[in-house]
């Protein structure tokens, strides 16, 4: 591959990760409009924002399999498609109104970014085995960098009462746009598994592939990858709580208006696009336990200080350390377990689905919190998570057990190989 067609690629890639960045924050800053619109209690709007979690669980379940069969291109496309379509039903459902048809938006949106979070890593880890370079910090600084673009178009609509429907929509042809573009830049082939799976008994002369034609039980008995899988869990679930029900919390729990709610999401999203790519300079210096002990940290002060002070203005400068401390925790932990034994593959998704669980629960019971408590009562177990990944940090220093390519399974894809993850941890 010469060198402009890996720039064009690189390029490509950032953009397939900017544009679900867009989509959500788009969605977010709106969610205090739509629950006005449809007339829903908070307890109601989180079994909406259930259809979220469904459609993302749905969406990672099926992502790993489709990417060793079909490569990540198709993958890549198919859920992008879904993110579009979603954020279109999404408006849709807020015009009728029909929560019911909101709801089946947010699934389709869910399945789409989860369906392509597996694949989009994949190709982004395989051009970082081309060149060499770290390139999946920025993806998803990428990413976060949609959601402040997204959210401040957002918060401009918001002020300017545009309907929410037209919003949406307006986001759906322009995401329909940057996903023709960049979609030409993916290569075919990328992630499809040298070994098919469909003969179990495989008399070839290379026995070792064998214990990972098998590897979920040899992954889930391992405890030093639990525990990553545990701070996954409450970072992804101190993430996934900010863009559910930031916005809504500012407005029920602060007394501010949408507008400023969405402002205040703004910064949310600004923090975390500052961590990410900030990252690879602090995980180059002070290593991945010291990074995650210090964003979980960071988390729990911001969460504190917004669940606890009276203030709006201390609250909403907190938010700025949640988003910081949000930021690294998901994609730092995902190196890390690729990092920490063969069959990387298997490891990052079993990782990423316990990750996913935080995004399955956490609106429904935030929501059911909310209801009875209020929310900024709810967000206490949301504080109780992350801080208790501040004990289980060191789990994320997995270098001494870093496996060489002989260690790697011959039937591992090279993209599912990330190699550029031993230099950088990793939405």
């Amino acid at each position: 591959m010469t060198d402009p067609a890996v720039r064009r690629r690189r390029q490509a890639l950032f953009l397939l990760f900017f544009l679900p960045g867009i989509a959500l924050s788009s969605w977010v800053t709106r969610t205090p409009d739509v629950r006005d619109q449809l007339g829903l209690s908070t307890g109601q709007m989180g079994l909406v924002l259930f259809g979220l979690s469904v459609g993302s669980m749905i969406g990672i379940l099926c992502s790993g399999r489709f990417v060793s069969r079909f490569g990540t291109r198709p993958v890549i496309a198919l859920g992008t498609l879904l993110i579009i379509m979603g954020t279109a039903v999404i408006g849709a459902g807020s015009a009728v109104p029909s929560a019911s048809l909101v709801a089946v938006g947010l699934c389709l949106f869910g399945a789409g970014m989860g369906g392509g979070e597996v694949a989009v890593n994949v190709d982004g880890a395989d051009v970082e085995r081309i060149t060499g370079t770290a390139v999946l910090p920025t993806l998803h600084g990428c990413f976060s960098l949609g959601t402040v673009v997204g959210g401040s178009a957002g918060m401009a609509a918001t002020a300017a009462e545009v309907p929410v429907s037209w919003h949406l929509t307006v986001v759906a042809l322009v995401a329909t746009g940057i996903l023709v573009h960049a979609l030409r830049a993916v290569p075919v082939g990328i992630g499809i598994s040298a070994a098919p799976s469909t003969p179990a008994p495989d008399p070839g002369p290379d026995p070792g592939p064998d214990p990972a034609q098998r590897p979920g039980p040899q992954v889930w008995k391992d405890r030093k990858l639990l525990l990553i899988g545990a701070i996954v869990l409450a970072m992804a679930l101190a993430e996934g709580a900010a863009n559910d029900w930031l916005p809504l919390l500012m407005v029920d729990g602060h007394g501010l208006d949408a507008a400023m709610g969405s402002l205040v999401y703004v910064g949310f999203a600004a923090a975390m696009t500052l961590g990410r790519f900030s990252g690879t300079y602090f995980l180059g210096r002070f290593g991945r336990a010291a990074v995650v002990r210090a964003s979980a940290a960071s988390g729990a002060v911001g969460l504190l200080l917004v669940i606890f002070s009276d203030n709006a203005l201390v609250a909403a400068t907190a938010v700025l350390f949640w988003g910081l401390g949000a930021s690294l925790g998901f994609p730092v932990a995902l190196s890390a377990a690729g990092d920490s034994g063969p069959d990387q593959t298997a490891r990052v998704s079993l990782v990423a689905i316990i990750g996913y669980v935080a995004f399955l629960v956490g609106p429904p019971a935030l929501g059911f919190l909310g209801d009875h408590y209020g929310l900024r009562s709810a967000m206490v177990v949301v504080l109780l998570f992350v801080a208790s990944a501040i004990l289980i940090a060191p789990a994320a220093d997995t270098r001494g057990r870093t496996t060489t390519a002989a260690d790697v399974p011959h039937d591992t894809p090279p993209s599912a190989n990330p190699a550029g993850q031993h230099r950088e941890d990793r939405s």
